[in-house]
């Protein structure tokens, strides 16, 4: 932020102002919620400095010449997050400028003012919070110890999570009581990214293609797994949404009883670390089986799952009556006996009735003309 204020020669406040408007907006586009807490770390600096006060009285961090720095080794489970020992770590870490520092792995918890730069009153002189700090104050203010979930990119693992952790553990807080690291977005096997000149703007994407198609894809990918977004996987999402758009006409006056069989087989899916590739199979193997049967109970059950994915299917106004319904499952039962001249016969009925006939893999979609 700092540094593209001063390259575009503006206020930092107005680069995140407009940061966040593009972030909402693209949220909103795919069916987000918003966030019940949508705190700055602005409003949270006093706290912060708080928080790096107790570390320092404690013995867990020292000033320097230019700010304060938490001592990580003194936390025994330091490394818990990045899956590696402390001497590894330390081999590993980036060269400072600073002699200062007690250990390699030692981080800023407080950086002393800089011309230009804003800044806020300290015990150590006008400064401004380290980013780890800021997490962890904002954190423990909202949502308390030991809050659920903890979630981010699998870059941000280490070191900036295991600073977080490293700093709630230091003062007696249990912090998170799971972890959860996502895959990369990628395009042809490589990470989505501004360097590499394969990056798309997920508005500049919705403004292109069906919303949804982005939030399928990623209920396709398991949250640890990367994702591919590129214009084949978007269009064959696209295609899915089609057929789920197709289906919900058919069975949207559906008023049966989803089929609890499947439902707790979601329930499993969804418990077993959020599987929900496995997940979104079962909702198409459901959307096949109402489709090639007239099974309502399993339609309702689809219906039911793409509500909880958040994925809002467009059924059209006119939905298929049941006598249309009918026809279409006996012309179903047709195909799979080999029998093309009823299922000929049937399809002429359906379009006598006023609706569009497609053959799909998951049988026969109408939709009304």
């Amino acid at each position: 932020i700092l540094q593209r204020a001063e390259r575009e020669n503006r206020p930092g406040q107005e680069i995140t102002a407009k940061c966040e408007d593009v972030w909402y907006r693209a949220m909103d586009a795919i069916n987000v919620k918003r966030p019940s807490s949508d705190p700055h770390a602005t409003a949270y600096v006093s706290q912060m400095v708080a928080l790096v006060e107790r570390l320092v009285d404690v013995g867990m961090a020292y000033e320097t010449s230019d700010g304060v720095y938490f001592q990580a080794e003194r936390v025994e489970s330091y490394g818990l997050l990045a899956r590696q020992s402390i001497d590894s770590l330390r081999t590993g870490a980036r060269v400072e400028t600073i002699d200062e520092k007690r250990s390699p792995v030692d981080f800023v918890l407080w950086k002393k003012a800089k011309p230009g730069e804003p800044s806020w009153p300290s015990p150590w002189g006008d400064g401004r919070p380290g980013w780890h700090t800021e997490c962890v104050v904002m954190s423990l203010d909202l949502l308390g110890d030991r809050f659920d979930i903890h979630g981010g990119g699998q870059d941000l693992a280490f070191p900036h999570h295991e600073n977080e952790r490293a700093q709630a553990v230091a003062l007696g807080h249990l912090f998170a009581a799971h972890w959860v690291h996502n895959g990369f977005v990628e395009v042809g096997g490589e990470k989505m990214s501004k360097s590499l000149g394969n990056f798309t703007n997920l508005l500049d994407l919705v403004d292109d293609h069906d919303a949804r198609a982005y939030r399928l894809l990623v209920l396709r990918s398991h949250y640890r797994a990367p994702i591919e977004v590129s214009k084949e996987t978007v269009a064959d999402a696209e295609a899915a949404l089609e057929r789920l758009d197709r289906f919900a006409s058919r069975f949207a006056s559906t008023m049966v009883e989803p089929d609890p069989s499947a439902l707790d087989r979601f329930r499993d899916l969804m418990d077993d670390d959020l599987g929900t590739p496995a997940a979104v199979a079962l909702l198409f193997d459901l959307v096949r089986r109402a489709n090639a049967d007239g099974d309502e109970s399993a339609a309702a059950a689809a219906l039911e799952i793409c509500g909880v994915f958040g994925l809002e299917l467009r059924s059209e106004a006119g939905t298929v009556d049941p006598a249309a319904l009918e026809l279409a499952t006996r012309r179903d039962q047709s195909r799979a006996a080999k029998d093309w001249a009823a299922a000929d016969a049937l399809r002429d009925e359906l379009v006598a009735l006023g609706y569009e006939v497609a053959d799909t893999p998951a049988g026969t979609e109408l939709r009304r003309r």
